[in-house]
């Protein structure tokens, strides 16, 4: 048996399901059973009707994933997984930022941990983070953490003056206004589209912003052949075989490549996937207080998705 085969048939016969993001390896999101970004993957967590969660992604991921299904075994490819925006975060450190903010709302993207999300009203991910902050009145005054792009996109979307923790997503900040400028010049018949996580420089410039979702379905509805990608190289294996006849041109992390990956995404691999699904471990576990103080702002969150 091959690999995927024997993958397949574990994880059939243990009747688990395997969630992976689009960041994640190309053999990995062929194999998986759902494949989307955080409010997809949220929404499949809460209804999967699965013995257990294997997460192929980075750990908030799996930890929203427990949260939502806490009497399941919750499985992670690789614990190591982190997330550089979600460390940019310290719960004592963001405690004393409420503090110093009181009266304020607390609305967390939810690339964060689950020590952030309990201290939360409501989460948000990139595909609803309007949807939610519009949720409140003009003159309710707001916390958004962690990411300040996101925010300040917010922010100038809505006219609102959300307090922003300075927290950024590395893969997408590292983004720079020269490397975009130069895919365009070289390449004036595409479009550039990218994520909200991006620096205001390069939103400006963009053809269209959204979530990773929005970006893929923006690529395949749009009647444009070239695209130029400001996000994660993973995304570009959906794209492509959702439109072979369409070019994608990822902006790249330095000159070295033409990639933009971010590290703990790529932790994971299939002998991973395979031993993580072979020995039940490694599992996600949490205490039942950061369980049930954490849950509410998810489901507010889903709530108002829907």
């Amino acid at each position: 048996m091959t690999l995927k085969e024997k993958i397949l048939e574990i994880k059939l016969r243990k009747k688990a399901v395997i969630l992976a993001h689009y960041y994640q390896i190309p053999e990995i999101q062929d194999i998986a059973d759902f494949v989307g970004d955080s409010l997809g993957l949220s929404q499949q967590a809460k209804e999967t009707d699965a013995e257990i969660i294997v997460f192929a992604g980075v750990h908030f991921m799996a930890e929203t994933a427990k949260i939502l299904n806490p009497s399941k075994k919750v499985l992670i490819s690789d614990l190591r997984a982190g997330c550089s925006l979600a460390d940019s975060c310290p719960a004592e450190s963001f405690k004393i930022f409420i503090k110093e903010h009181p009266e304020h709302v607390v609305i967390s993207y939810v690339n964060c941990s689950a020590e952030i999300k309990a201290l939360s009203d409501v989460i948000c991910t990139s595909s609803n983070a309007v949807k939610i902050v519009e949720s409140f009145p003009k003159k309710q005054k707001i916390i958004f953490a962690p990411d300040k792009n996101l925010g300040a996109y917010i922010n100038n979307l809505t006219g609102r003056k959300m307090v922003l923790w300075n927290g950024s997503c590395e893969v997408h900040d590292i983004i720079n206004l020269e490397s975009v400028i130069r895919l365009k010049t070289e390449n004036p018949d595409a479009l550039l589209i990218a994520h909200p996580e991006c620096k205001g420089v390069i939103l400006e410039l963009a053809d269209y912003i959204g979530s990773t979702t929005g970006l893929l379905q923006f690529t395949i509805e749009n009647k444009a052949r070239k695209f130029i990608v400001a996000t994660e190289t993973g995304i570009i294996h959906q794209m492509k075989k959702a439109s072979p006849d369409k070019e994608f041109l990822i902006v790249p992390a330095n000159e070295s490549c033409s990639c933009n990956d971010c590290p703990y995404m790529k932790m994971s691999t299939m002998e991973k996937l395979y031993l993580c699904l072979t020995n039940e471990s490694p599992e996600i576990k949490l205490s039942e207080s950061i369980i049930e103080k954490s849950k509410k702002p998810i489901l507010r969150m889903l709530e108002l998705s829907e």
